[in-house]
């Protein structure tokens, strides 16, 4: 069927899914240590407590989420972490997105659109991993940082070489 982009919709949505579960691995650590704002306890410790005198919503909020999740009392930077794992994830993916569904609908090859998309998924996988289960430079980051730009080196090369293709054949 003509116009129809399966490759990139299924990139697209398994990108999606990822970036949900690292937006709630990040919601988790928010509630678990009750930084609500930041990365660190020295993001917010010029905030006031909300817990002080919490209002009946942040008591009601406080009284159920902290029944589902394990309260941390210190500062293991895990949060940072997993922000950085999500705005990593954000910075790079939708460009990558970009190159793939740009290709798919200039019609290039096949197996061109599935390797850049498989790639990009490995990269954003072993990049989460890395630097969500490790401080500092770890293989996973390593992995999916150069496999990443792997994807944007290819991805853009292929988006140029595809358009000047097109546009030198029209002129």
């Amino acid at each position: 069927m003509a116009g129809l982009i399966p490759i990139s919709t299924l990139f697209i949505g398994l990108h999606g899914l990822i970036a949900l579960v690292l937006s709630y691995l990040v919601v988790i650590e928010r509630t678990s240590t009750r930084i609500w704002h930041g990365a660190s306890l020295a993001d917010v410790s010029s905030q006031p407590d909300y817990l002080e005198n919490p209002g009946k919503w942040a008591a009601f909020v406080e009284a159920y989420t902290q029944k589902s999740v394990a309260p941390k009392t210190g500062d293991d930077g895990l949060l940072q972490r997993k922000v950085r794992t999500y705005g990593n994830f954000i910075e790079y993916v939708p460009l990558a997105l970009l190159f793939i569904l740009a290709l798919e609908v200039m019609q290039a090859a096949a197996w061109l659109v599935w390797m850049l998309g498989i790639t990009l998924t490995v990269a954003r996988i072993a990049h989460a991993w890395g630097l969500i289960k490790t401080y500092g430079p770890s293989p996973g980051r390593a992995v999916g940082f150069f496999l990443t730009w792997f994807v944007y080196l290819v991805g853009a090369g292929a988006c140029v070489y595809t358009a000047l293709l097109v546009l030198l054949g029209q002129g």
